[in-house]
């Protein structure tokens, strides 16, 4: 009898170690997406588990059983591990029991921000990673999984960067416009409620769920019913039961689909329960939750193409397009004494220009989405190769305006009219429009940010249809009045006055150059310098052009030689030998607050971290997300944000002033903007005092009256 106790414990203890030994197969492995990066700069981390086949762990909310992946960093002093992003995860079912969880392998994301002045060399980085795997039985694991990062030199992808990628496309999708809400079905409950969930999912998507987030106040139940709904639209029923006095006001979660071939879609939602229908009751009575728009109501994608055409159409206002304007208003000059049909078709040419631009930026933000990267409105500005360029383009057109040389060899610096109209052909007017268009885009207008917003997450045709929208209101006022030929006698009449004219037009051209010159010692440091340099031997260059080649009678090969050896110093010694343009360095600032006059705000760097601290300790969070680069995001800080009364309000109420630079588009901050449905800056957030209440969303361009009022709403006023 004691033989076949022993038998049996010997039987259990080797199945035991069997399972144990199948669990000891799990690696855990810290990877990173950089083998060096700058000082300042963020590095995707990625905590890979591989399991035995059959095997699982778990999501951020297991479900009925089980415990979540847990992480416990041990990094050098001054790097910030951010919040874990999880892959969408599978819904299990054992027995009578659903979890949410994966299976074979599993890749969590880590943002890891670092400091700006680390000693340079190899960073050791370390996690400790705990997590739970289970077959028939489960079995509590951990490890130490450990990573090296040369800081210092430029950013260099690893081995791992298409691993972490690949599991990046994993995540779920962030709309803050989908079209999805959600309403209880039933008045009331004893301990437990049905609440209906319905949005707006491709034809093709099937095996559409809800997986919801933990919650200490309720519980949503695993079991799913799937109700009929309007085409294109699924309805599915899930049990609510709550543990605590009150019914949730919001349900916060994935609404996940799997298409034919098998890939999950998910999109992370926070979705307003409404009452149910015809209760007599609204969305927002008793709930604090209404004063956000932090989840605006889903608008049709007629009512999307609407609001883009309204925000082209005020482009044309907003200060990034006032150059072309002058250029615009000399071009109708030109115009009211040509023939028509002339003028109609300069101006199907500007709007062509326009157009094929945006078409242009459209398939550019298409192909930075199917590479797997974050695309934003105004994106092109963190390159400095880009401004470069830019600031070249827009100091020759500055140039050409003085006078200095012309785009057509055959062309003179003409004073009369005639001569001007003839001079102004389908090729200048192609340009303008592409002009207008490069201009416009570090500016959002009103509008203009959540059409983007919506277009930036959406399938490849209506982020084309989108940008060709806000292109067509872009160019709508210049059409409309070359079809309307009569509207141009209320115009002045042709003469020399337009030659002095054009000059004077050269200098806004002038200022947006310098402007844009503004930007790069961020990109380039002390090497800016020589940036200076290159665009004065540019001018030498093209004064030489047009005064000894356009202009000149004789001696042009003399002058094509000393254009030829500008050139190549420009080029070869200053811009790739010593300004190093396509090498920038960028010197990230450090972490704390910025410097400010001694009356301004004390400004601290925005990330998901600073904002729960401060949201932890009961304060009211003020974030503003802006760029160098964005006129409209300098034009809301001097006249909207660092004015008195609201550096007052901010002090008064012990507010904390986060600031989000996104001037070389840090990809955190792009992830942020898509979070509330923007697609560039500006953005300015106020989160309220009440750690339970959704961040108030401003428009883009402010007034001293909506910050105040959004200051007063956060400090429960």
């Amino acid at each position: 009898m004691r033989f076949l106790r022993w038998l049996g414990w010997g039987v259990l203890l080797s199945g035991f170690s069997m399972t144990a030994g199948a669990a000891e197969k799990t690696p855990a492995r810290l990877a990173l997406a950089a083998e060096s990066a700058p000082p300042g700069s963020t590095v995707m981390a990625g905590v890979q588990l591989r399991l035995p086949s059959g095997w699982h762990t778990y999501w951020r909310h297991p479900g009925d059983s089980g415990l979540p992946v847990q992480l416990e960093w041990i990094l050098p002093a001054g790097f910030v591990a951010g919040t874990v992003q999880w892959p969408v995860p599978e819904k299990l079912t054992e027995a009578s029991l659903v979890t949410y969880g994966y299976r074979d392998e599993v890749v969590l994301l880590i943002p890891l921000s670092l400091p700006a002045q680390p000693p340079p060399g190899l960073a050791k980085l370390s996690v400790k990673v705990s997590w739970l795997e289970c077959e028939k039985m489960c079995v509590p694991r951990n490890a130490v999984a450990d990573a090296s990062l040369l800081i210092g030199g430029p950013f260099k992808a690893s081995a791992d960067a298409e691993l972490l990628e690949t599991w990046k496309k994993r995540l779920p999708l962030v709309d803050a416009h989908l079209p999805a809400k959600a309403w209880w079905n039933e008045a009331s409950g004893d301990g437990a409620r049905r609440v209906i969930i319905e949005w707006a999912t491709a034809a093709e998507a099937t095996n559409v769920d809800f997986f919801p987030y933990a919650s200490q106040t309720y519980a949503v139940q695993a079991p799913t019913e799937l109700w009929p709904a309007e085409p294109g639209k699924v309805r599915l029923v899930k049990t609510v039961a709550k543990s605590g006095a009150l019914w949730p006001t919001r349900l916060a979660g994935l609404l996940v689909s799997r298409s034919p071939m098998g890939q999950p879609r998910a999109y992370e939602v926070a979705l307003p329960i409404e009452p149910v229908p015809g209760s007599g009751a609204t969305p927002s009575a008793g709930n604090p939750d209404s004063l956000a728009v932090a989840s605006p109501p889903a608008g049709s994608l007629w009512g999307m193409l609407g609001l883009a055409f309204l925000g082209g159409l005020i482009l044309n206002v907003m200060p990034c397009v006032l150059p072309v304007i002058a250029l615009k208003i000399l071009g109708f000059v030109q115009q009211s004494q040509a023939a028509p049909l002339r003028v109609r078709r300069l101006g199907w040419m500007y709007t062509a220009g326009v157009l094929t631009s945006f078409f242009i930026l459209a398939v550019f933000v298409i192909a930075v989405k199917r590479a797997g990267h974050s695309a934003s409105w105004g994106m092109q500005f963190g390159s400095p190769v880009f401004l470069v360029l830019l600031i070249a383009l827009v100091l020759l057109v500055a140039l050409n305006l003085f006078g200095l040389f012309e785009v057509n060899p055959a062309g003179r610096v003409l004073g009369i009219a005639g001569k001007l109209v003839a001079r102004e052909g389908y090729a200048g007017a192609f340009f303008n429009g592409s002009l207008a268009t490069v201009l416009a885009t570090p500016c959002t207008a009103p509008f203009l940010g959540a059409a983007l917003g919506f277009a930036f997450s959406q399938k490849p045709l209506i982020i084309l249809a989108m940008f060709l929208t806000v292109g067509a209101g872009l160019a709508a006022p210049y059409l409309l009045l070359s079809w309307q030929p009569a509207w141009l006698k209320f115009l002045p009449k042709p003469g020399a006055w337009m030659e002095k004219f054009k000059v004077a037009m050269g200098f806004p051209m002038m200022a947006t150059a310098v402007w844009l010159f503004t930007l790069m010692p961020l990109h380039y440091g002390r090497r800016i310098g020589w940036l200076g340099l290159f665009l004065v031997l540019l001018s030498a260059a093209a004064w030489v052009y047009g005064e000894f080649i356009q202009r000149g009678r004789g001696r042009k090969g003399l002058a094509w030689l000393a254009l030829g050896l500008l050139a190549a110093f420009g080029f070869g010694y200053v811009l790739e030998g010593s300004l190093r343009w396509r090498s920038p360095e960028p010197s990230a600032p450090g972490p704390g607050a910025f410097e400010e006059s001694p009356d301004g705000i004390r400004w601290e760097r925005w990330s998901p971290e600073a904002v729960a601290k401060a949201r932890a300790e009961g304060k009211p969070v003020f974030v503003d997300f802006t760029a160098d680069w964005c006129l409209t995001c300098q034009a809301n800080k001097r006249t909207s944000i660092e004015i008195p009364s609201v550096r007052a309000r901010l002090k008064a109420i012990g507010a904390v002033a986060l600031l989000g630079d996104y001037t070389t588009v840090p990809e955190n901050i792009t992830e942020e903007l898509k979070r509330f449905g923007r697609a560039g800056v500006p953005l300015v957030l106020v989160y309220p005092r009440r750690a339970d209440r959704p961040p108030l969303i401003l428009p883009e361009l402010l007034t001293p009256g909506a910050v105040l009022e959004a200051l007063r709403k956060a400090n429960d006023e």
